[in-house]
């Protein structure tokens, strides 16, 4: 049985369409408020709105909700004590085997978490224009949940609002301008400088984002991180899935970065994890997986040069190599009906989250120019449990649950590299 993933524009579409219906959404910020309407209101010369600062007055007029917006003018999707922060939701699993029955995994935030994750959301908005504002929609509450709320097991979570590159953009990219990609960059590069600033102190983080997000973390990792000594002793790993890092042909090193190596073990820090999921090899044409392609012509700046270049692909669950089980994770039906992916063929759930151990293992794979995470399943002749499948295409591969197929893996190699970064 296998169970379908939706196009893009259906997937972003339907989240926006049944999220702002109220189904499944958990977060206040999934507020149907329209960015006209926070604007007019912050410009009333109110007592609220006139002890804003430039900056943030700034930001509302591109539809930032003032209450999360910081002084430097950042709105925060998530960040550590803000009200209804999508990355720190309910993280209660159901746990489907194979046979028998149904058990619940219960999990919570960590208490006082050592070290920070900075999350960077991919490509949600099905807002108009080639850039979107910084009004926080259901799609990205949603995703935030989806992708990065369970990191929180491990670490406090920020997640910037940025002008991300919308859908439509996405789908013509003959109209997009280095203007467009700029505007999108800079907007992640601000927030990482005022966290920096502001709310670091020192500690180790990991940078964590997928598609788009991966795209401008690879930006920002090579202006701001990769060439200064210091920044980089604070970076404890780079989380980088679907985004095309790339290193010289058989190497860890070069390529996207000249200082930050792909990771080798659980406990190596100050490194990579990236990869591109495929349940067969990437088609010469792929969006992924091949260096030059698709995805890297994202990264503001970037080089679409691949000669000599190959794609970094690194195991979650085995980052030395080889075969290992992967440990999905996926928001249930009804939390996932609001984002718009692999909802209706999961199993039946009352927690916000479901596994299913033992039904996929992941390896990495060379081989004509490509390199991918193969991800098989089931792992077990006459497991009974839907797989997903490759079914917007072989250019896609296995693209939307990049994050999710294996996020139980992520999240625990955060927790080694935590600990082995804070020893």
């Amino acid at each position: 049985m296998s169970r379908s993933v939706v196009p893009l524009s259906v997937l972003v579409l339907l989240g926006l369409v049944l999220a702002a219906c109220g189904a499944g959404s958990t977060s206040a910020t999934s507020s149907t408020t329209s960015p006209s309407t926070v604007s007019s209101s912050a410009s009333t010369g109110s007592g609220a709105s006139a002890s804003l600062t430039a900056a943030q007055k700034s930001a509302v007029a591109e539809g930032a909700d003032p209450a999360d917006t910081d002084a430097s003018g950042v709105e925060w999707l998530c960040r550590p004590g803000q009200p209804d922060d999508p990355c720190t939701s309910n993280l209660t699993t159901t746990v489907v085997p194979s046979s028998g029955p149904t058990t619940v995994e219960k999990a919570k935030d960590a208490a006082h978490p050592g070290i920070d994750c900075f999350y960077v959301y991919p490509t949600v908005s099905g807002q108009k224009g080639p850039n979107s504002d910084l009004h926080i929609d259901p799609a990205e509450t949603a995703v935030a949940q989806a992708q990065a709320s369970r990191f929180s097991e491990d670490c406090r979570v920020f997640a910037p609002m940025y002008p991300q590159l919308t859908l439509s953009a996405i789908l013509a990219p003959s109209d997009l301008t280095a203007a467009n990609l700029a505007k999108a960059y800079d907007g992640v590069a601000a927030a990482w400088d005022d966290y920096l600033a502001h709310d670091n102190d020192g500690r180790g983080v990991v940078v964590i984002g997928h598609s788009q997000g991966s795209a401008m973390l690879i930006a920002l990792l090579r202006r701001k991180v990769d060439d200064d000594a210091a920044v980089r002793r604070r970076l404890v790993s780079a989380i980088i899935l679907g985004g095309n890092v790339t290193v010289p042909v058989g190497q860890t090193v070069g390529g996207s970065f000249e200082h930050i190596p792909a990771c080798t073990s659980t406990t190596e820090t100050g490194c990579v994890i990236a990869y591109s999921s495929f349940e067969q090899q990437p088609p010469a044409n792929s969006l992924f997986g091949r260096p030059g392609a698709g995805v890297s012509g994202l990264v503001p700046g970037g080089s679409m040069a691949s000669a000599g270049l190959q794609v970094l692909c690194v195991n979650p669950a085995s980052p030395k190599g080889g075969v290992a089980p992967l440990m999905p994770y996926f928001p249930s039906a009804r939390v996932t009906a609001a984002f718009g992916s692999q909802g209706p063929a999961l199993p039946s759930a009352s927690t916000p989250w479901i596994t299913e151990p033992g039904l996929y293992a992941g390896q990495c794979e060379y081989q004509d120019g490509a390199s991918w995470l193969q991800v098989t399943g089931p792992v077990t002749a006459g497991d009974p449990r839907g797989i997903v499948t490759q079914s917007i295409g072989p250019t896609w591969g296995l693209h939307l649950v990049d994050v999710n197929i294996s996020l139980g893996n992520l999240v625990s190699l955060v927790g080694d590299e935590s600990r082995a970064y804070l020893a």
